[in-house]
């Protein structure tokens, strides 16, 4: 058996770029270096009125640093890459520096500056967005115990420090300059500083901390504003990527009172339960209702987002639990909510997606309502537990232990260890990737499901090879001729790699969702019932250990031919099931349509489910299968007796 090192590179590749979406590379200039030149850009926006008024320089300091961070603009632009944005950026920013020299309107300054941004924030790469904030009164107390020295009790650039800096604290009540400040400008102010001024950056608070903190004083010069409900609702993007004046002369289809409302009570946009990090039904329900109102508006793109984040922020990561209790209702609910993105479009009936949706919230009421009853009880939480551990840890297993046996039988004890680096480095990445996921980056529902499909399909791919080429060394001849050629002694260094990634994206793949259904469990599980939860992990691993340790010891009594006849089967069944899991990952992550098929089933053990896409998928590999078993025992390969 050969993995070539290409393979293995693939593997780590493929994994990254389903993790962490690819981003542009800007010559020259870091991401920091980006966002740095657009908090620039804003910051002469913000401040231009106090350093010229009616074509006169009115406080000599704040001209003298527009014109500072001007000139910055132009020297840091110039590393840019020779692409058309590039340039587009270059000449903005020495238009910018023009009409600052020639003491121009703020109108037309704020204008350059808007331009400006908005070029810089088409070549930066993706911004995380938050996924949770602080509550009111969290966000309050970081403010107090971070910034009032400077900017005072209530904000108003007062405090005891304020009169001794220049320039001068932000007030943040002002609403012209709330107006032209976006939510983006405020966490780069805290999170890198802001050059040439007292403003210094606050490391020592976590991403977390720093989102909530702009979110807090981006909204005190709006408070008390209530939305009026008309117009579109801005997304989360577009309040924290972009002023309240931009979005205003940019995108007058956005409501001007809804900017104002959520920029003063973001909360609409991070419901309570996803910033405590439980009640997934309840996140569920709020971005189903959200994804309503967006197809109401008419902005069917934004609709369909909500709508997947339904399914995998939400409903998905209460699965388990509801599996235990109500099986059917899991399924119905599921397949309404998977099957409403293809309802929320131009083309579709509008009272059609009013009652799919209404059917769906019943659902979801009544999955709440078994699952709030009395948390869970202690044989439903034991259960759910152990299934959880099972389900996720059996094909990882399965996938580690035939790769390990092989290299016994094989006789590549030495390369065991490429196995083990493997798994291990699994159970460190998932963790990591855990903990990233908590405080330093956002993975979202629809990006843990491309990763889990990216890495199923992968896998199946490997495994079918794999299985393919047991299947070649199950008769005797075949066998001999592989030992005396002593390919088994040559493997190359790339092929020992690549099984140490087969084993990484076998396990991998498991741990990170693993973690997060139990972390969702633990949300519906009481304090007194913490033993229930750690005897069905016990138990879980357990009957894993109890399989692996019968397989281990049977396929060690086998004979080499019956071993690898034995294992070919394994292994082609689990890329069959794999191969199933990774369609219907990459459908719930919105990256393959979804056909029905006629009769709806679904057994998950096995990765089958009811739509053409997967079911064809399967059914090729199946066919694949069978020809291969069935060449091996014509008259050509007649089953010799194994060796």
């Amino acid at each position: 058996m050969r993995l070539s090192l290409y393979l293995a590179r693939l593997l780590v590749a493929l994994l990254a770029i389903a993790i962490f979406p690819a981003q542009a590379q800007q010559a020259g200039l870091s991401e920091q270096e980006l966002r740095q030149l657009m908090q620039m850009a804003e910051y002469i926006g913000v401040d231009y009125p106090e350093a010229v008024a009616d074509g006169k320089i009115i406080n000599i300091d704040e001209y003298a640093e527009m014109e500072e961070f001007a000139q910055l603009l132009i020297d840091r632009g110039g590393q840019l890459s020779e692409s058309a944005e590039a340039q587009a950026i270059r000449t903005e920013a020495q238009a910018l520096q023009a009409a600052i020299q020639r003491k121009a309107s703020v109108k037309d300054v704020q204008v350059h500056t808007a331009s400006l941004r908005q070029g810089l924030l088409s070549i930066a790469p993706a911004l995380a967005l938050p996924r949770a904030l602080l509550s009111l009164d969290e966000s309050r107390a970081l403010y107090q115990a971070q910034c009032i020295a400077c900017h005072g009790v209530e904000g108003k650039g007062d405090g005891p420090l304020a009169a001794q800096l220049e320039p001068a604290p932000t007030n943040f009540h002002e609403r012209e300059r709330a107006e032209n400040r976006s939510l983006l400008g405020l966490y780069d102010a805290i999170s890198n500083g802001i050059d040439g001024t007292s403003m210094t950056a606050f490391h020592n608070l976590n991403e977390h901390q720093r989102w909530s903190l702009a979110f807090y004083v981006g909204g005190l010069a709006f408070a008390g504003e209530a939305d009026t409900a008309e117009g579109t609702q801005p997304s989360l993007q577009d309040l924290v990527m972009y002023s309240p004046q931009v979005l205003r002369n940019d995108r007058p289809e956005v409501s001007t009172a809804a900017v104002a409302a959520l920029r003063a009570n973001p909360g609409a946009l991070f419901p309570a339960d996803q910033a405590r990090g439980d009640a997934p039904i309840e996140v569920a329900r709020a971005q189903l209702k959200k994804s309503l109102a967006a197809y109401r508006q008419g902005d069917y793109a934004n609709a369909r987002t909500l709508a997947i984040s339904a399914y995998l922020d939400g409903f998905e990561m209460a699965e388990n639990s509801l599996d235990s209790l109500d099986a059917d209702l899991r399924l119905a609910t599921e397949r309404e909510l998977l099957g409403l993105r293809a309802q929320l479009n131009a083309g579709s009936d509008p009272q059609q997606v009013e009652v799919q949706v209404g059917v769906i919230l019943q659902q979801l009421d009544r999955a709440e309502s078994l699952l709030q009853d009395s948390n869970l009880s202690g044989v439903t939480l034991f259960v759910a537990s152990l299934l959880i551990l099972l389900r996720e840890g059996l094909e990882a297993l399965l996938v580690v232990l035939a790769l390990t046996t092989i290299l016994v039988k094989t006789g590549r004890r030495d390369a065991l260890k490429f196995v083990h680096i493997g798994w291990i480095g699994a159970f460190a990445a998932g963790f990591a990737t855990w903990v990233a996921a908590q405080s330093v980056v956002t993975i979202s529902g629809a990006s843990r499901e491309v990763m889990e499909g990216v890495a199923a399909l992968l896998a199946a791919v490997v495994l079918f090879y794999v299985g393919f080429w047991m299947h070649s060394k199950t008769q005797a001849h075949e066998w001999q001729k592989y030992i005396q050629d002593s390919i088994n002694r040559s493997l190359s260094t790339g092929a020992l790699w690549g099984i140490a990634g087969l084993s990484f994206i076998a396990v991998y793949r498991e741990i990170f969702e693993t973690i997060l259904f139990y972390q969702s469990l633990l949300t519906q599980t009481s304090e007194s019932q913490y033993n229930t939860l750690w005897a069905g992990i016990g138990a879980g691993v357990a009957l894993l250990s109890i399989v692996g340790f019968a397989l281990v010891r049977y396929s060690a009594r086998l004979p080499i031919g019956k071993f690898f006849s034995a294992t070919t089967f394994i292994l082609l069944a689990l890329s069959f099931i794999l191969a199933g899991k990774a369609i219907a990952a990459l459908q719930e992550a919105a990256w393959i349509g979804i056909s029905p098929l006629p009769v709806q089933f679904s057994f998950d053990w096995l990765g089958i489910y009811s739509t053409w896409q997967g079911i064809g998928l399967q059914g090729v590999i199946l066919v694949a299968a069978l020809w291969l078993i069935l060449k091996g025992r014509g008259p050509e390969g007649g089953t010799a007796k194994a060796a």
